[in-house]
């Protein structure tokens, strides 16, 4: 990403600050699902860009590019990330934004403008500060985060996973049906218990200390005719980025920074004619339409890279086309090599299904990072890794499954072996 304009010199944080804001538990529980305007949008998805923008303003980032999909509109920020669902929305900012400086206004536009007053769930994530002193607002502390949050939703949970003193994951939660300020009565989705929901899936990489080869191509020296999205859609293919799920299912929308830095969103749409092998269940739908995001801060000394997904990658599909956990996993650290990385899997879960999911994550996560060959060096040359071979081999630091009200999660860290 780009050095901030207050300090250009400086470290630049990489970690995210992630929101995700649900107002209904899916696309056909908002208000105005049975009306859609002439593009066919419901919810959340007509309100404007210029309103989302003047959001962002008080975030502190701005819009460069917007890829409008069939279920989700995907906005690719000068810091990170903004994704819109009829239902759901996902914040996603790194530096020094400020992410839950935006959440009021959020919730003001959902209000008067998809005639949405209530909130069903609201998610916080991050991992631990590189560089806590540098931010600003409720984000110097995660305990003015939690104070911040508290003051707006009643019944927020707070959790740290992993090592205080060490890589850890910050996750704040409310429960479904958690009201915000406006004293709304909360939907209830499903008041017969008859219709079964969608399973939320996410997976996060999150890696630092990323080689000097890795780092290299995110370097460059745009010209003011340069175009920063075609230098980046090159740079895409040229490392394999378009390539980790299958080109004709994805639309990429990628951005170079100058001198350094790099950002994408893409939308995938895959059909969901697949197999369970891994314990999450196939759902009914012909297809469906998911994302990821890939943001790198290159610079030595901070140099961070995130991969986001909420494509089932546990899910094996019939065609193949939709890589499994471990596939994945493989070739995202094989673009990146980090010397450290965290990986979660936050899964809904509605029965016993979701704790099997976890533990298979976990074997996924060793599968993919443990008991290769040790390579004295990153390989430059990424096909071979993207067509089955393995990344460098790293021992595990860190595993740990958690169990919270609705969802279960797979955390695990990682470093190289040297």
């Amino acid at each position: 990403m780009a050095q901030p304009p207050d300090d250009p010199q400086g470290p630049f944080e990489g970690p995210e600050k992630l929101l995700e804001i649900w107002f209904s538990p899916s696309s056909n529980d908002v208000p105005d699902a049975s009306s859609p305007d002439s593009s066919g949008r419901t919810g959340l998805r007509k309100v404007h860009r210029k309103v989302w923008e003047e959001m962002l303003s008080i975030v502190k980032c701005q819009v460069l590019s917007v890829v409008y999909g069939d279920d989700m509109d995907a906005y690719l920020l000068s810091e990170s990330s903004f994704f819109v669902s009829p239902h759901r929305l996902i914040l996603k900012t790194c530096g020094t934004t400020l992410n839950l400086l935006g959440l009021p206004r959020i919730l003001e536009i959902a209000a008067t403008q998809a005639n949405m007053h209530s909130v069903y769930r609201c998610f916080y994530s991050r991992k631990s500060f590189m560089f806590p002193e540098r931010q600003l607002g409720p984000h110097r502390d995660w305990k003015q985060e939690v104070e911040y949050l508290d003051n707006i939703f009643t019944t927020g949970a707070a959790y740290t996973v992993g090592k205080v003193n060490g890589d850890h994951w910050l996750l704040y939660l409310t429960n479904p049906g958690e009201s915000n300020p406006c004293e709304i009565s909360p939907i209830d989705p499903d008041p017969e218990g008859s219709q079964r929901l969608p399973t939320d899936y996410t997976i996060e990489i999150l890696m630092s200390d990323l080689s000097a080869s890795a780092r290299a191509p995110f370097f460059s020296s745009l010209s003011p005719s340069d175009n920063p999205h075609v230098h980046a859609a090159a740079l895409s293919q040229q490392l394999g980025i378009s390539d980790i799920f299958p080109p004709q299912l994805t639309e990429l929308d990628a951005y170079t920074f100058s001198p350094c830095g790099y950002s994408a969103n893409a939308l995938v749409r895959w059909d969901n004619d697949c197999e369970n092998k891994d314990g999450i269940a196939a759902e009914s739908d012909s297809s469906q339409e998911g994302y990821y995001t890939i943001h790198v801060t290159p610079e030595e000394g901070w140099s961070y890279a995130s991969f986001e997904c909420n494509v089932p990658s546990l899910v094996s599909s019939k065609n193949k086309s939709i890589p499994d956990l471990k596939t994945l996993i493989q070739r995202v650290v094989s673009i990146f090599q980090p010397g450290r990385l965290s990986l979660t899997l936050f899964i809904s879960s509605e029965d016993d299904s979701a704790e099997e999911s976890v533990e298979a994550a976990q074997r996924a996560f060793k599968m993919a990072l443990i008991g290769g060959q040790v390579n004295s060096h990153f390989s430059r040359d990424t096909t071979s890794l993207l067509n089955g071979g393995g990344p460098p081999t790293y021992k595990r630091t860190d595993k740990i499954n958690y169990e919270f009200g609705g969802y279960d999660l797979a955390f695990a860290s990682f470093e190289l072996i040297v």
